[in-house]
């Protein structure tokens, strides 16, 4: 999956399968975080954010089913 990176203290990039619809964030720390079932507007509200840490805390985390995938 092709990540795109992003300005962000937090986070370094993002992909997103909208086929699939799984997200991937990978965060300056190392860890790779894939989350299931995450509809198109989501990712689109993520990447216009402009805090995107923040909008993971409150739109991602706790919503969709993830897993660690590396790191």
């Amino acid at each position: 999956m092709l990540h795109e990176q992003v300005r962000s203290s937090n986070v370094r990039s993002v992909g997103y399968s909208q086929q699939e619809r799984v997200l991937e964030v990978a965060f300056h720390s190392g860890g790779v975080y894939r989350y299931d079932g995450v509809p198109a507007d989501v990712h689109t509200a993520l990447m216009a954010a402009p805090s995107k840490g923040g909008f993971l805390a409150r739109f991602i985390k706790g919503r969709y089913v993830y897993r660690r995938v590396s790191g």
